[in-house]
């Protein structure tokens, strides 16, 4: 039997429905209740952001105390195990961990205040260092001349403008209240994420929902707890190393440097970008010559390169895989968001948001046909 053009048939279809021929016959592509629920979602999730960021002075704070309170709950749980009440154990982990940032604040405190107090002394001999880059800052100004910028001359370049120092401490030092709400906050968490975990569980009828909950809080838990605990195994190390590069080099307190590299290196890509400016600045202001400047900084990033190409990613990538495109997404969106708090945030929220998405979307669902 001869099929007529108007009558071919779909394939797959056992009952041989016609296909039409006329495009204004053939089905959308994306149905108007699909671009409806798709520009709904879309708002909602501008909505939220939004929240988040007018907000910034109670979120920001919760969501700290959350995530961190997430990663030390096994330490409570440990404590809780040997016979030590949650509540005290909670406030013990607290107050651990906050005398060991003090220690490593006053660390960097010391050097900073130094010099901060020689700035003017510091951006002279800075200058005096770079005359070399006069010519190739000349041209960059005739460019800009040519193609219709500014025309004033090298004279308008002034390298000791300090104004930035007070607003930069002022966008990196949390209030009083935000820090006494992720204080308490934290506190309180730790104490009560067993009570929370089973409210939580509870809140589903069905078991299996029940089921998949709990999976999923466990493994949050556990992802963080590991993170927290090799992070800073990797940063101490780091630290420790920077430390002692400086202090062979003969840079001035190696100790305060060192410190500051293992805390810049808990926020991914821009940490090590700023110790290694930071370790430049020093160096030329500490030594005669610009080879001898560069020293620290150069020993820096190769120690930093082989941490973030080999160490971590043996160590972190076998227990949950991070793209690396995903970590700079990430860092770069929480980072606008909420500042350096957001990027020290963006990578545990990154696996919070994976382990989800690795329990609400498995690799059983239905997926697209391989091409």
């Amino acid at each position: 039997m001869r099929v007529l053009p108007s009558e071919r048939m779909i394939p797959g279809n056992s009952e041989g429905t016609p296909l039409p021929e006329r495009h204004d016959e053939l089905p959308p592509v994306i149905r108007r209740t699909e671009f409806v629920a798709f520009a709904l979602a879309g708002l909602l999730l501008i909505a939220v952001i939004a929240v988040l960021y007018v907000g910034k002075a109670f979120f920001l704070p919760v969501v700290m105390a959350f995530v961190t309170g997430t990663m030390l709950s096994p330490a409570a749980t440990f404590l809780e195990e040997r016979k030590v009440p949650r509540g005290l154990a909670a406030a013990s982990i607290v107050i651990a961990v906050t005398a060991v940032v003090g220690f490593m604040v006053a660390l960097i405190a010391s050097p900073l205040m130094e010099w901060s107090s020689r700035l003017p002394e510091l951006g002279a001999q800075l200058k005096d260092k770079l005359h070399v880059f006069d010519r190739p800052l000349a041209l960059w100004q005739e460019l800009q001349t040519m193609v219709g910028g500014g025309s004033d001359g090298l004279h308008s370049f002034q390298m000791l403008k300090f104004e930035w120092v007070q607003p930069t401490l002022e966008f990196l030092s949390p209030t009083f209240t935000e820090f006494l709400l992720f204080f308490v906050t934290l506190i309180l968490f730790i104490a009560s994420w067993r009570d929370l975990r089973r409210a939580m569980i509870m809140t589903f009828g069905d078991h299996d929902a029940r089921l998949r909950t709990l999976r999923i809080l466990n493994e949050i838990e556990v992802h963080l707890g590991n993170y927290l605990l090799t992070v800073t195994v990797i940063n101490v190390g780091v630290g420790v190393g920077a430390g002692l590069v400086c202090a062979l080099i003969g840079m001035p307190n190696p100790a305060g440097l060192g410190a500051l590299a293992a805390t810049l290196n808990f926020i991914p890509i821009i940490g090590p970008v700023a110790m290694f400016a930071i370790l430049v600045v020093v160096g030329l202001v500490t030594f005669p010559t610009i080879g001898g400047g560069l020293m620290a900084a150069l020993a820096f990033g190769g120690l930093t390169f082989l941490e973030g190409h080999f160490v971590t990613p043996t160590i972190i990538g076998r227990r949950l895989e991070l793209n690396a495109l995903a970590v700079l997404l990430a860092l770069a969106f929480w980072t606008w968001l909420w500042g350096p708090m957001g990027a020290f945030l963006s990578s545990p929220l990154l696996i919070v948001a994976l382990v989800l998405k690795e329990h609400l979307l498995p690799t059983d669902s239905p997926q697209l046909p391989q091409g």
